[in-house]
């Protein structure tokens, strides 16, 4: 097997759990703490994809329309939540799967009214556009090293933030006993929304970091939003740190097993038929790993008892 392949394939792996980790720590949090399933959680990832391009090319500014999608997210998900959702907390799980479910096919069809079919492209600048050469040959996109950069720092900050300051504590608290937390005179309702919010913003910088090498497309957030609930499932739900540890072992197995899974069956099958099995196989890989952890571990590999 040719080792750069290899290595890049790797780096691929880790950039994708990168973007899973933001799409599943705000999940984790929402559902960790307010009990609320959001399948509309995806569409906030297309929010983040669209609000960017269309700020970048209104101000022709590839960080100015990065920098105003952030606060755009946070209101947009208050909005949201505050006009919606809220409503939920205390349905059943089958009336918050109705009603995000329902948000979905809304929030699509007003994406493809509004920016059109094709949606929405903006071209990465010139000084993000390179690539840089590492020992052994191996070559990485300038962006895509961004993108880790970005993803690390707000995993660190992410981190701290729950476990280091009264804000995370509250969160935490919240977490395990809100009856209690908001007997104490905290504002519960206020606590949710922030939250909320907060869980916007990672899906929507999830997004809009995606989008300069793909696209913004109607939709867009569904394929990620399965990987995200499937990342939470093996983290454990509730868990800033098992989303991260969970997010990168399923991005890593998920490229590694679509790179490399048709080429190791021509071990054992004629080529028509490795090419046939591998990408089923490795489209089955994660949930084989969801199963054997949640065999293992039940609660995932790291229950919620801190972050």
């Amino acid at each position: 097997m040719d080792y750069v392949l290899l290595a890049e394939q790797l780096f691929n792996g880790f950039q994708l759990g990168i973007i899973l980790f933001l799409m599943a720590a705000g999940l984790t949090l929402v559902f960790g703490i307010m009990d609320l399933i959001n399948l509309a959680h995806g569409t906030f990832y297309m929010f983040g994809g669209f609000f960017a391009a269309t700020l970048a090319l209104w101000t022709d500014s590839f960080v100015l329309g990065m920098v105003l999608a952030v606060p755009t997210m946070m209101l947009a998900g208050v909005a949201l939540e505050f006009t919606v959702l809220k409503t939920l907390y205390v349905r059943d799980h089958l009336d918050q799967v109705l009603v995000t479910f329902g948000l979905i096919l809304f929030f699509n069809e007003l994406f493809v009214i509004v920016f059109g079919p094709a949606g929405v492209a903006f071209p990465l600048p010139e000084y993000l556009s390179g690539f840089s050469n590492f020992p052994g040959g191996i070559t990485v996109p300038d962006y895509r090293l961004v993108i880790i950069a970005v993803g690390m720092l707000v995993a660190v900050g992410l981190y701290l933030l729950v476990t280091k300051t009264r804000i995370g504590m509250l969160i935490r608290a919240g977490a395990s006993n809100r009856e209690m937390v908001g007997a104490l005179g905290i504002n519960i309702s206020m606590l949710f929304t922030l939250v909320f919010g907060l869980g916007a913003v990672l899906a929507g910088l999830a997004g809009m970091i995606v989008t300069p090498i793909t696209q913004a497309q109607s939709g867009m957030g569904e394929d990620v939003l399965i990987l995200a609930f499937v990342v939470i499932v093996i983290g454990g739900i509730g868990s800033i740190r098992g989303a991260f540890v969970a997010a990168v072992l399923t991005g890593v197995i998920d490229t590694m097993g679509r790179s490399f899974i048709d080429v190791a069956m021509l071990n054992f099958l004629a080529p028509n038929a490795a090419e046939a099995a591998g990408p089923a196989i490795s489209s089955m890989l994660i949930y084989i790993l969801m199963a054997v952890i949640l065999a293992i571990r039940p609660q995932g590999l790291f229950p919620p008892r801190g972050a």
